[in-house]
């Protein structure tokens, strides 16, 4: 008898995503078994206790999900994951803390395709404010926009802050290759100036750009709210807009909405997990992987 797909979900946080254990399971898991308040210094002795229980041959039918809430401990537990590992007892992981790294992943390749199907350009070069951005999915979108040639500006209510963050993303996410910077949100409206693109990540129901602020944006061309919850977070950009005109923007400038925004990274995130089912390989996924399927499942879809 075929042993069942199992996937062992560890998380940080007092309790597991509801919304993950869905995903897994309806995504072919049999199994997804839950491993709350997780101390990063379990994850060696969680992943050992799974390896070994199982087969070579069966392990390809065990998974390992990280979740949690921060980004940086989530790529952490999943280095450890994988260096406690060894050939042949080795399996899947995939990392997606808070859903951050599949949402930032939906929300830059949306932004990606109205930039070219509405603006003839790419991310290349572009100005992006992510606003709110000190947040989980703000950090990823801004290493993924950076990391396809966007100048980004982290912008938080504390500057310094802002700039702790700026600066673990472009040496922890970034590897140093990429330099992403920093603002203050009291500064935004001498930002918004020269703003191409703006990612609205902060906490919902809060307004992070205002009317007045898209009408003295001469150059921005995309918009993208992750907040599904009134009042947006960008205002004139509700939850069903894909590539919308904002009302009283003077250059043009379309919304992308949560509900937009979350397709894509439900496809991604679904895509992402069945990848680790039907891999003959282990994996280990993250934001990256994210947006190549995000990319993908657009391009499919276009």
């Amino acid at each position: 008898m075929e042993k069942p797909f199992i996937l062992h979900m560890l998380t940080t946080a007092k309790n597991l995503s509801p919304f993950d254990v869905n995903m897994a399971m309806d995504a072919g898991w049999v199994s997804a078994v839950p491993y709350i308040n997780v101390d990063p210094s379990e994850v060696q002795g969680l992943v050992q206790d799974a390896i070994f229980s199982r087969s070579a041959k069966n392990l390809k039918r065990t998974g390992i999900f990280i979740g949690g809430r921060d980004t940086k401990q989530a790529m952490d537990m999943l280095k450890t994951a994988k260096h406690s590992m060894f050939s042949p007892f080795e399996v899947s992981v995939f990392a997606d803390p808070s859903g951050a790294f599949t949402t930032a992943a939906g929300m830059v390749a949306a932004v990606e395709r109205e930039l070219k199907t509405k603006f003839n350009t790419t991310l290349e070069g572009k100005n992006i404010l992510a606003l709110g951005g000190t947040g989980p999915v703000g950090q990823a979108a801004a290493v993924i926009a950076a990391q396809a040639g966007a100048h980004v500006r982290i912008i938080g209510r504390q500057l310094e802050k802002a700039q702790q963050v700026a600066d673990m993303c472009s040496n922890e996410f970034g590897d140093g290759k990429i330099t992403i910077t920093a603002g203050a949100d009291a500064d935004k409206a001498e930002y918004i100036k020269t703003a191409d693109v703006v990612f609205a990540t902060g906490a919902a129901g809060i307004e992070l750009l205002s009317a007045a602020l898209i009408a003295s944006a001469p150059q921005l061309k995309v918009a993208a709210d992750v907040n599904a919850v009134p009042p947006a977070g960008i205002a004139g950009v509700d939850a069903f807009h894909n590539g919308t005109p904002i009302e009283g923007s003077i250059s043009g400038a379309v919304g992308i909405g949560a509900l937009a925004i979350g397709n894509i990274k439900y496809q991604a995130q679904n895509r992402l997990l069945k990848k680790m089912i039907n891999s003959e390989k282990p994996v280990y996924l993250h934001f990256e992987h994210a947006f190549e399927v995000a990319r993908d499942y657009i391009q499919s879809n276009a």
